[in-house]
């Protein structure tokens, strides 16, 4: 089947609002909430209202929830399809343009709804579809090992009984619903590990605190810990069969549809900040031209053609991952592929962007310094840079994660 990356007309509606919300309303706070963590940003209210208007005119995928692609429509054989999942990497870029942090906080639009896309049965869509749901993964003895999971989850006759605590927890305070990884079992080891709705207010749910951070600091970070919280065992996302030759591949498809989003994060970051950059240098007389090798032009010219090529590469990527995903091809490896470049390239670009621009850069004068702060989190979150290097190794090497740690 031959590759797609072309942006269909369908979507240029979405990529519209989504730029017009990044410029218009994003970017003239991004400095306020950058300053008030921890404040609720009430001008996003009106950015989830225009998203579900345009989810209720039909046009899927207007916010960064991701999806399965388009395969409950009728599509013929061997048709090319460009569906939920590159919209919401789109998405994803051009609010993360805006201010990735507040695009973290806008409602409803939760890295735990691409959790339940990934996983959910047909029935736990249409109840838990139209949640504002958080993630709820890492936890104090473990990072990057999602397989370390210790959070437990006891099947009680028809509920289970959630205990353990969970750090990180991005949007953990105000989103409605929480995607917990426990385990139901820990003498099966990582096959036993599933994903559950839990709803915040909930008995046996507290909020314990809210992390200061160095970047996204619009986007509140918790600490939640989960005491003998009952939910309906129809919350278990997914099967609730253990299988122990699968290993826990079922949640672990999360993160086929978050990594790509993560990384339209990064694309998006490193798109702002090298406008930003070209304009500041153009100010100061420093020609960009692309007729000339780079070679023979000034240093800063030719390094800034140098990080133009890293964001496309990251951008090609990660358009990829999401295109895999709307034709139903496996695309773990493209994943992490694109996180990786991504999150590594906007780190790069960012940092890049406040030397090339000097004192100005440095400053508070202009956004580089915060989008070089935000991007830091790109690279870590949803598995760091040298988690997806191992992944994409034992892909191409065709190794188990037993053979090669």
């Amino acid at each position: 089947m031959a590759i797609s990356l072309e942006i269909p007309k369908k979507f240029a509606a979405n990529i519209d609002q989504a730029k017009q919300a990044s410029l218009e309303v994003f970017r003239p706070i991004s400095r306020k909430y950058d300053r008030a963590e921890h404040a609720y940003p009430v001008e996003l209210d009106t950015i989830a209202a225009l998203y579900d208007g345009l989810a209720a005119a039909g046009q899927a995928g207007a916010g960064a929830a991701g999806g399965r692609g388009d395969e409950k429509k009728e599509v013929p054989e061997g048709t090319i399809v460009n569906g939920g999942n590159m919209s919401a990497i789109l998405n994803s870029i051009w609010a993360s343009y805006g201010d990735v942090g507040l695009m973290l906080s806008i409602p409803y639009q939760g890295l735990g709804n691409s959790a339940i896309a990934a996983v959910a049965t047909d029935e736990q869509l249409e109840r838990f579809g139209k949640v504002w749901a958080a993630m709820a993964i890492t936890e104090p003895s473990f990072g990057s090992d999602s397989s370390a999971v210790t959070t437990t989850a006891t099947l009680d006759g028809d509920e289970y009984v959630i205990n353990g605590e969970k750090i990180f927890v991005t949007a953990g305070s105000r989103a409605t619903h929480i995607v917990v990884w426990a385990s139901v079992d820990k003498s099966l080891g990582r096959a036993a590990i599933k994903s559950f709705v839990v709803p915040r207010e909930h008995p046996g749910v507290t909020i314990e605190r809210l992390e200061e951070k160095l970047g996204i600091r619009a986007s509140d970070t918790a600490v939640i810990r989960f005491e003998n919280c009952r939910i309906p065992k129809d919350n278990l996302l997914g099967s609730p069969e253990v299988d122990v030759k699968k290993g826990f591949g079922g949640v672990m498809q999360t993160f086929d549809n978050t990594r790509p989003l993560v990384a339209g994060m990064a694309v998006g970051v490193a798109r702002a900040a090298l406008e930003e950059l070209r304009k500041i240098l153009e100010e100061n007389g420093i020609e960009i031209d692309y007729d000339k090798p780079a070679i023979d032009q000034s240093a800063a010219a030719a390094e800034f053609i140098r990080l133009e090529a890293e964001y496309e590469s990251s951008y090609l990527l990660t358009m990829r991952a999401g295109w895999m995903a709307d034709n139903k091809m496996p695309n773990s490896m493209e994943a992490s592929m694109s996180k990786a470049k991504a999150g590594r390239s906007v780190n790069d670009i960012t940092n890049k962007a406040v030397e090339l621009a000097s004192t100005f850069g440095y400053s508070e004068r202009t956004l580089l310094e915060k989008w070089a702060r935000d991007s830091k989190i790109l690279d870590i979150f949803e598995g760091t840079q040298q988690i997806q290097q191992l992944i994409i190794a034992r892909r191409v090497l065709d190794k188990s994660s037993s053979d090669l740690k």
